[in-house]
């Protein structure tokens, strides 16, 4: 199936939820925020705010710290998970400036109360902002260690009733291989989740892709460098994987 062909009823989404990685807001640098990088992810999540797509977002924290290398390295589990929850708010503000910059009303929303720089989760005044035209950011993981915000991405997913959940990475979808050491990698139009966890093909973490099956919740993995990709997969065009079935 070539790229011009590959359409999908992707278009008809009214609510989605955008999961990307700390890593990703780095730009070229290896650790932190990079603000231009920000800017321009900001500015794909306007391109399809503008759509009237209702939009939540879970970002990780990886840029600043990831728990499970902290816990390799001495420090106590539960500890490190905390903290790596608190990164993730942190790049959410940041991704809340830069949104409301350029004109999109957003709300970051922590599992871990913090009233002074972000709103608790409450699940039905989450819906509420999103049916306002607001972008929900949704922090601090699932408030709770030993879950990834994979698992935190596919939980608020189901809870916020979204149709689908847009994993942006570094590659245009799901490979057999990783297509940055593979010449031959092959890349899926469509891949069942039981695949994905039968080949441990990293798309997300098991607990996550088991959660969206048993939701029936679709997951398209796309390339979050290509500019206008997200827009673009939602108006039928561009390279993408779904994870379904």
């Amino acid at each position: 199936m070539s790229e011009a062909d590959q359409t999908h009823p992707l278009t008809t989404y009214k609510r989605v939820l955008l999961k990307i990685s700390g890593e990703a807001l780095m730009g070229d640098q290896g650790y932190g925020l990079h603000p231009p990088t920000v800017a321009r992810i900001a500015h794909e999540v306007k391109t399809v705010h503008d759509l009237g797509v209702e939009i939540c977002m879970v970002i990780g924290g990886g840029n600043i710290f990831r728990g499970l290398q902290g816990s390799a390295q001495g420090m106590e589990r539960t500890t490190a998970d905390y903290m790596g929850m608190l990164a993730t708010v942190m790049n959410a503000l940041a991704m809340q400036s830069a949104l409301e910059d350029i004109g999109v009303f957003t709300r970051v929303i922590s599992a871990i109360p913090m009233d002074q720089v972000c709103e608790p989760y409450i699940r039905r005044r989450a819906v509420r902002h999103l049916e306002k035209g607001r972008v929900c950011i949704f922090a601090a993981g699932t408030g709770n260690p030993y879950f990834t915000t994979d698992t935190a991405a596919t939980l608020r997913a189901n809870e916020m009733a979204c149709e689908v959940i847009f994993k942006g990475t570094k590659v245009d979808g799901v490979y057999d291989k990783d297509p940055e050491k593979f010449d031959d990698a092959k890349r899926y139009d469509e891949i069942s989740y039981d695949d994905v966890l039968q080949q441990h093909l990293g798309v997300m973490d098991a607990s996550a892709i088991a959660l969206a099956r048993d939701n029936n919740l679709p997951i398209v993995v796309f390339s979050l460098d290509e500019p206008g990709g997200f827009r673009g997969i939602l108006a039928g065009k561009g390279t993408y994987t779904i994870v379904g079935g």
